[in-house]
């Protein structure tokens, strides 16, 4: 039974008692159902306007989380890649590197690429560059 039928219910039973409104007893007896009625009709209108905001939540989580993914989803590529960039070859012998730590993009040639200190002029940080791919390429090309 929802709550305003429960304080209905009590109003029907006072009404059927048939109280006399006029005593100490009948007059308490009747602002405490009034306090009920008053009260049940406010816990419904709560209802409602939650009701309403779980819905406003529901869709702004949503959105955030539509959101979430399309920064993250980059990012999480980068953070997977860390140690192992490649470098994209340009003409005259320069590499372009992008940072793993700060994403600053560094152009190197050749015998900076081959250094083991090899390190962002941005923020300082050494990263090794991977050419494991075309080692391996190589290689399988030399056993046949």
């Amino acid at each position: 039974m929802e709550l305003n039928e429960k304080v209905a219910y009590i109003k029907g039973l006072m009404d059927g008692l048939e109280l006399d409104l006029t005593t100490k007893e009948g007059k308490v007896l009747a602002a405490v159902v009034e306090a009920l009625e008053a009260t049940a009709k406010k816990v419904s209108s709560m209802d409602e306007e939650v009701g309403d905001l779980y819905d406003e939540v529901d869709a702004i989580s949503e959105d955030l989380s539509n959101v979430e993914d399309y920064i993250w989803d980059d990012g999480e590529e980068e953070e997977d890649d860390e140690d192992e960039e490649e470098p994209e070859e340009y003409e005259d012998g320069l590499y372009e590197i992008t940072c793993p730590a700060c994403g600053e993009v560094v152009c190197v040639d050749e015998e900076m690429l081959t250094d083991e200190n090899l390190a962002c002029p941005n923020c300082g940080t050494k990263f090794e560059v991977d050419f494991g791919d075309e080692e391996a390429s190589d290689e399988s090309e030399d056993k046949e």
